[in-house]
């Protein structure tokens, strides 16, 4: 909810509380609203079908044919792993009070939370899986980064303790009243929380588990981008209820994060497509695709509180700076990130984080600003709440994977990496001929 609209609601609040002094002052009781229910439960169902089939058929189509069905089978059961660990204790330790960095376990299990119970006009339990469905494609997006070497057993071990300890954390820092929310960090739908978490996440991930064999040597192209676009579209398609259920409500500020991310996505793909022509002669499909998903990052930080023209502007910026990371910046970090997770998740996260608090400026057709906060205060806190991420998310990714790589070892042999983890570590192929 933008600063403008909580203004004008706590003025009328007040008045009427002056104009009838013999109520009582408690608020009144929240009401469910069947549409606020309804369009819920449809976002949450649409931000589950980005992980599947959208993520496991987008990186699928994005790495070579040994092992596309490696890449699936992770995104499937650490999606299923996550369903677990929130229902256990994820949503507690992210949504209950807490304090500035971890929630407690008042709902875990999620007991006590009555079958009634709100979370301003919808239901607590859609709210829970709404949630849940941030936490598993999060997690769904870190793998890509890892792709054609790790061993399936230490995905899993990965996951359980970055969950533990880096999602839930940022979450509640973010979106539960933690350090970042009393600090006064805007993220609309998860620009820190998402994007840039598992971004840098995936970063350390791909130095510890080491390049591919034959990275540098051999050519490495995506096997099927027919999946990639089917994909990229899942993924567009999602993102609105990604973007838009973020408002919690059918209202004023959903329809701006909707139009926000059309608007936004479409200047990535041209500037993307655009400056891939300038650069290389010819405008790829993998170039479009990505240019897509470019906008996309870079939005949702931002799509509840700029106007439109900022998310066109944001999208803009988005499409040439994923470009630049995935050309330019992937070649200063020396590192083999097959999907190019840090290049447009890490880089664009970061560029909407940043551009957020430029556009969420009135004087820009944004929301505005908090009372009192400036443009350059809200910039500084944007950078703090990146910073404070990336830090955060990076110590903990490097625990957890040196605890997998202790345990069982993070890489699967040459051989078996040679031949396909399809083969070697499923027993399956992709294309039987």
């Amino acid at each position: 909810m933008g600063w403008d609209k909580m203004r004008k609601m706590t003025t009328f609040g007040l008045a009427s509380l002056s104009l009838l002094p013999s109520l009582a002052m408690a608020a009144p009781p929240a009401v469910a609203d069947k549409a606020d229910n309804a369009f819920m439960m449809i976002c949450t169902a649409l931000v589950l079908f980005m992980t599947l089939p959208g993520i496991a058929l987008f990186y699928g189509g994005l790495i070579r044919a040994k092992n596309v069905l490696s890449m699936l089978t992770q995104v499937s059961v650490t999606f299923a792993m996550v369903c677990v660990i929130w229902m256990l204790y994820g949503y507690s330790l992210a949504f209950s009070t807490g304090n500035a960095f971890f929630g407690d376990f008042s709902m875990a299990m999620l007991k006590n939370i009555q079958l009634t119970a709100l979370v301003g006009t919808f239901y607590q339990y859609i709210h829970v899986s709404f949630q849940a469905s941030f936490a598993c494609i999060t997690v769904g997006l870190i793998v890509g980064a890892l792709a054609e070497r790790i061993r399936f057993s230490a995905v899993l071990i990965f996951v359980a303790i970055w969950v533990t300890f880096s999602y839930l954390p940022i979450a509640h820092m973010v979106w539960s009243g933690g350090l970042l929310a009393q600090d006064g960090a805007l993220d609309f739908a998860g620009g820190t929380v998402v994007h840039i978490n598992a971004a840098v996440a995936g970063l350390v991930g791909a130095y510890l588990v080491g390049k591919r064999a034959g990275f540098g040597k051999e050519a490495f192209k995506p096997h099927n981008l027919p999946m990639v676009f089917t994909g990229t579209a899942i993924l567009y398609v999602g993102w609105f209820g990604f973007n838009a259920g973020s408002a919690s409500a059918a209202n004023e500020i959903a329809a701006l994060a909707f139009l926000n991310t059309v608007m936004a996505t479409a200047g990535a793909m041209l500037s993307w497509t655009f400056g891939e022509w300038a650069l290389r002669g010819k405008p790829s499909l993998l170039g479009v695709c990505s240019g897509a998903i470019a906008g996309l990052v870079a939005i949702t930080p931002a799509c509840g509180y700029v106007g439109v023209g900022g998310a066109l502007v944001i999208g803009i910026i988005g499409g040439l700076a994923g470009l630049w990371g995935v050309t330019v910046l992937k070649r200063w970090l020396r590192v083999d990130d097959p999907c190019d997770v840090f290049g447009v998740h890490g880089v664009c996260g970061i560029v909407g984080c940043i551009l957020t608090g430029v556009f969420a400026s009135s004087s820009l057709g944004g929301v505005g600003y908090a009372p009192g906060v400036t443009m350059g205060h809200q910039i500084w806190v944007q950078l703090y709440s990146v910073g404070i991420t990336v830090v955060w998310t990076g110590v903990v990714a490097f625990i957890a994977f040196k605890v997998a790589d202790m345990t069982v070892g993070l890489r699967v042999t040459e051989d078996h990496e040679r031949e396909g983890l399809d083969v070697n570590s499923h027993g399956e192929n992709a294309y039987n001929q």
